[in-house]
């Protein structure tokens, strides 16, 4: 199965807009739209999260408004905004997985980045994984596990291997639409619903029934809940979907008040020291981060102010009423609660991303068993979990935040409890992450994040006559412009640490005798295409930028 690695610049061609064809951005965002409208049908309380983080992300919003005038968002742009930008599937079999890439491919979604997320420590499992999502100006990415069926002892391969050869997934519809896309290059538009329909109607669709109790119970006893998950279910049903927010910190607050576990007192301190430390850390480049749609043009004719304690109070209020109207009273709803604390940085270190969750809940399961009986049992798997975006950090910047954050990690248990002085717990966190700078100038300066840049109109107007050639300079004079590049894939320390807590426990060893070794070279055999570093991406555009800043500027190296 070994096949070499490709440069991505070899990529086979990715299905783009075409005469006659469906566009494949379209098609990603109708079949997320979709999956989440099914996935709040299925689940009252992910469709409560929704509403409680679209009404954080409008009071967000609001403060922004006051300290940039000029800068307004719709609300329908706001709604837009706070969609689901990721989610998570689980395969059980090469060849499953291989359809999985196939269709993923005619929405013009690449694999980006191998994870091997059965050698992360404390908190592994038997998966490996690729996180499909556009190459250029992605919006969305589907974490796609595969179960390393080799990881188990003889006995329980077996019996897994014998469940998953017995189910089909994928539908001859689904099958028939993919191929056809791949003959012609692309979709008809009722071809793309077709095909989408089949996606949310089977391929991805919780259906509630599973199969062969005794295995199930064999998985989940021995530690191994992923791979029941897995390997007794009837279809590569969501796991999760994730929101984005503008301010994790008001969302985390919002929904532990909306589920009744902390009172509105509480609650309001929460929220206002979120809105406070979001103003705090609030400047253009915060803005361009999190709204895509801005210019750099824009954000420079908008005003600056510094919303006082009254405003955010005044905010406060507001939030409080509006999350007191029936739809947020998530209380009334069967939940499990939501996670202790928020993976990721703190909420002043702007790298990577910061995640999230309610945890999962018990939902009805009816097994079929292999002699036609059934047995009535609950599976706990599908959770809610919320991100927020942040900038994409160098190598030299993940080794720094891995430094950090495992000596975060280490020092947990003695950390105040997050349940009794938050804001204790939120400051002996940040102590940890303070060696990583806190804005996108100074994390550009120390090379820890990839930034864009280009030509400004003063800059231009002094092409060739430039003091210096130094790119860092050139931004602090104003001859050039650099937008810092957001990290757009998947962090396996936050995710394993929200699988560990929804799962109440925390990582998995092999029992097989010859644990297996399953690379990058392998997983991109069963794909059938080669897997996109992204950190190469990355890099790729961060050089491009320089280079033709050079250009445009007519200087010489750029620094």
């Amino acid at each position: 199965m070994n096949t070499p690695s490709v440069p991505a610049s070899k990529l086979q061609h990715t299905p783009s807009a075409r005469a006659g064809f469906a566009d494949p951005r379209e098609m990603q965002n109708r079949l997320f739209a979709q999956l989440s409208a099914n996935f709040a049908k299925e689940v009252p309380l992910y469709g409560g999260s929704l509403d409680v983080n679209l009404a954080c992300n409008l009071a967000a919003c609001d403060l922004l408004a006051q300290a940039f005038p000029g800068f307004s968002m719709t609300a329908d742009r706001i709604e837009e905004a706070s969609g689901e930008r990721h989610g998570a599937i689980r395969i059980g079999t090469p060849e499953e997985y291989r359809w999985v890439a196939r269709f993923f491919h005619l929405f013009g979604m690449e694999p980006h980045n191998f994870y091997d997320m059965s050698r992360v420590g404390a908190k592994s499992q038997p998966v490996v994984a690729t996180a499909f999502r556009s190459r250029e100006r992605p919006e969305h990415r589907v974490f796609s596990s595969l179960l390393l069926i080799e990881y188990f002892d003889d006995d329980t391969r077996k019996r897994i291997e014998h469940l998953l050869s017995q189910r089909r997934v994928w539908t001859d519809r689904a099958k028939e639409l993919i191929e056809r896309g791949e003959r012609q290059g692309g979709l008809s538009s009722s071809d793309s619903e077709a095909l989408i329909e089949e996606a949310v109607n089977h391929i991805f669709k919780w259906t509630g029934t599973a199969r062969d109790f005794a295995l199930y119970n064999h998985l989940c006893d021995a530690g191994f809940k992923i791979a029941a998950d897995i390997a007794c279910f009837e279809a590569h049903h969501l796991n999760h979907l994730t929101p984005n927010t503008f301010c994790m910190d008001l969302y985390t607050g919002a929904m532990e008040y909306c589920l009744g576990e902390i009172g509105e007192g509480a609650f309001r301190e929460r929220a206002r020291r979120a809105l406070t430390q979001m103003i705090e850390m609030a400047d253009a480049d915060y803005l361009r981060l999190h709204f895509k749609h801005l210019t750099a043009a824009e954000v420079a004719r908008f005003g600056r102010a510094k919303p006082g304690p009254a405003a955010v109070d005044a905010l406060v209020d507001r939030l409080v009423a509006e999350l007191a109207k029936p739809p947020y009273r998530l209380a009334d709803l069967d939940h499990s609660g939501f996670k202790d604390f928020t993976e990721g940085p703190d909420a002043g270190t702007p790298v990577f991303l910061r995640q999230d969750a309610y945890k999962a809940l018990s939902e009805p399961v009816v097994f079929r068993q292999p002699d036609g009986t059934t047995v009535k049992a609950s599976h706990t798997a599908r959770f809610g979990e919320i991100e927020q975006r942040f900038f994409a950090a160098t190598p030299e910047g993940r080794s720094l935040y891995q430094r950090c954050n495992d000596a975060a990690e280490a020092a947990r248990d003695q950390m105040p409890d997050p349940s009794k002085d938050h804001a204790a717990f939120q400051a002996a966190q940040a102590r940890f992450y303070e060696p990583i700078p806190k804005t996108l100038r100074a994390l550009l300066k120390a090379g820890l994040v990839f930034g864009e840049y280009a030509p400004t109109a003063k800059g231009l107007a002094e092409k060739g006559r430039l003091p210096t050639s130094d790119i860092h300079e050139l931004v602090r004079l104003g001859y050039v412009d650099v937008e810092g590049i957001r990290y757009e894939d998947f962090l396996p320390v936050s995710a394993a640490g929200i699988f560990a807590s929804n799962l109440n426990q925390y990582g998995t060893r092999a029992t097989a005798a010859n644990p297996p070794v399953f690379t990058r070279e392998r997983m991109e055999g069963v794909i059938g295409r080669p897997i996109i570093e992204a950190d190469e991406e990355y890099r790729r555009r961060r050089e491009a930028s320089i280079v033709a800043t050079q250009r445009a500027l007519g200087i010489g190296a750029v620094g």
